[in-house]
């Protein structure tokens, strides 16, 4: 269920479907794992991961100007070094679980290949540096069971569509947690005056539960109960990660994009954030504007931006993530995994009453 459906006072005007598939041409696709119960078993299970793929331009290449950023590096996000260097996202952003970038990358580069989803730089000479990001599901998940295969990321990518995002648990956001109750995939948009779109995407597994702020109220520390049940003692400090992916369709340059990809951490904040030693909170933004920048051959003419008319798009970033983050946690379940080991979802209810709804 999106949070606004519970009638939290989130802040801006969404799109159509208040996700990131409101930027045109964006798809979202998914692959869930869910397998088995019981105490944990190397290589067989129980399975809670999975793989999820965003699509800038849908399946066709179509490179877009991006740019990413850490706030805390405990994490992994592929291919960002040329990306940053280049200023251009060449395909697919995937996401999964920490085990799995390798399978996930190297699988992407497959499909890419076979998709001719590239553009040869002389006759069939071929490489990609893929970007694939991950947070930890091992908690819920046998993670060194090495689950994800090379057929789960070519399904995710194959179920990639516009319009309306499964949002909880779903895709590589099942096994995630977030401030201690279940969390996973969320996403949100935003429409600006000036007619642009900008969407968030987030797989979130991260914070404690005293930090949880929703619109504003801090809620966590008045929702003492349901704590997530592990059979082995677990740390009490503010550990895990978060993923945030930033899209727009407005006209912006790389450094632009760098700008936007930081304020994504202002959205994190808001909800109770605060990027810890443990967190891979790692960022990135792209535009769709400006297709065909990417051509190697001809000059090009290209739509900026100007820096004064920004903040806007600033804005909508933060409040996207703010409410991405929340969606995330409202549309998941309540999920058990290795060794019975139990998250619990966020009440509904509970919440709706804390914050006088």
């Amino acid at each position: 269920m999106k949070a606004r459906a519970l009638g939290i006072p989130f802040i801006g005007n969404p799109g159509k479907h208040n996700a990131i598939t409101d930027v045109p041409g964006v798809e979202v696709g998914h692959c869930t794992l869910i397998e088995g119960d019981g105490p944990l078993v190397v290589g067989k299970g129980p399975v809670r991961t999975g793989v999820t793929a965003i699509l800038p331009r849908g399946k066709a290449y179509k490179p877009c100007f991006a740019n990413w950023f850490s706030l805390n590096g405990n994490g992994e996000m592929t291919g960002t070094t040329w990306l940053e260097e280049s200023g251009f996202l060449e395909g697919p952003i995937m996401l999964t679980n920490t085990h799995s970038v390798g399978t996930v990358r190297d699988s992407l580069i497959k499909w890419q290949y076979e998709q001719g989803f590239y553009d040869p730089f002389w006759n069939e000479d071929f490489f990609l540096l893929p970007v694939v990001a991950e947070t930890f599901d091992g908690m819920l998940n046998d993670i060194n069971g090495f689950h994800v295969k090379e057929k789960h990321v070519y399904q995710a990518l194959e179920n990639a569509k516009s319009g309306a995002v499964a949002e909880g648990n779903v895709g590589s956001g099942t096994g995630m947690i977030c401030h201690e109750f279940k969390g996973g995939i969320g996403s949100s948009s935003r429409i600006l005056e000036n007619g642009y779109h900008l969407g968030v995407l987030v797989q979130a597994n991260y914070g404690s539960r005293e930090h949880l702020t929703v619109a504003g109220v801090n809620v966590g520390r008045q929702m003492p109960d349901l704590l997530p049940k592990f059979k082995q003692a677990q740390r009490k400090e503010d550990t895990g990660s978060i993923i945030i992916i930033v899209a727009t369709d407005a006209p912006l340059l790389p450094h632009q994009l760098k700008r936007i990809a930081k304020r994504a951490a202002m959205g994190l904040a808001r909800v109770g954030g605060i990027g810890s030693n443990t967190s891979g909170d790692i960022f990135i933004a792209f535009s769709t504007a400006n297709e065909g920048a990417a051509d190697r051959h001809n000059l090009k003419t290209l739509q900026m931006l100007p820096n004064d008319q920004i903040n806007p798009l600033f804005e909508a970033t933060i409040q996207a993530t703010e409410e991405a983050i929340i969606n995330a946690m409202t549309s998941a379940e309540t999920l058990s995994g290795i060794h019975g080991n139990t998250v619990y979802a966020l009440p509904h209810e509970a919440l709706k009453n804390l914050l006088k709804l």
